[in-house]
């Protein structure tokens, strides 16, 4: 006769909980999630065209934005157009301005807590500029195009 604790440990789900176990997942993840982050980069998009700090200046774009599982924190990746440099001095003048923006974010959507912003430079915008750029010449010198034109 089989004990109750062989036949949970030979049961499909329980190995299907040891593999989520295994790789640090404890519960599956939910499309609230998706939804907030969306929500957060909508939201943020719009309240960086308000922000009066003379940091945050040139087109700037939130290229990801990713939200912790507790939303107690959001990470926020910002680009420019002008290069990594200005991203970089942007970000510090949107972390000068973070608790406006912060309050801004907590007004405009309906969370319990509004998650602390960080704001973190990226260069992606530049890189994939210089990828087209590259890919252009490649496509002019197939052609018999001068490339430097």
């Amino acid at each position: 006769m089989s004990s109750p604790l062989q036949i949970l440990v030979l049961s499909p789900i329980f190995f299907l909980f040891l593999f989520f176990l295994q790789k640090g997942v404890t519960k599956m993840p939910g499309h609230r999630m998706g939804r907030v982050t969306e929500d957060i980069k909508r939201e943020l998009t719009a309240i960086l065209r308000t922000v009066k700090d003379p940091a945050v200046t040139g087109m700037l774009s939130i290229v990801r934005c990713e939200v912790s599982s507790d939303l107690s924190v959001a990470k926020i990746f910002i680009s420019s157009m002008d290069g990594f440099d200005a991203a970089k001095s942007a970000v510090k003048g949107l972390t000068h301005a973070s608790g406006y923006i912060r309050r801004e974010l907590s007004l405009r959507l309906s969370l319990r807590h509004t998650p602390q912003l960080k704001f973190i430079a990226d260069d992606s915008i530049a890189h994939g500029a210089d990828i087209a750029r590259m890919l252009e010449d490649i496509s002019r010198r197939d052609h018999g195009e001068n490339p430097d034109q």
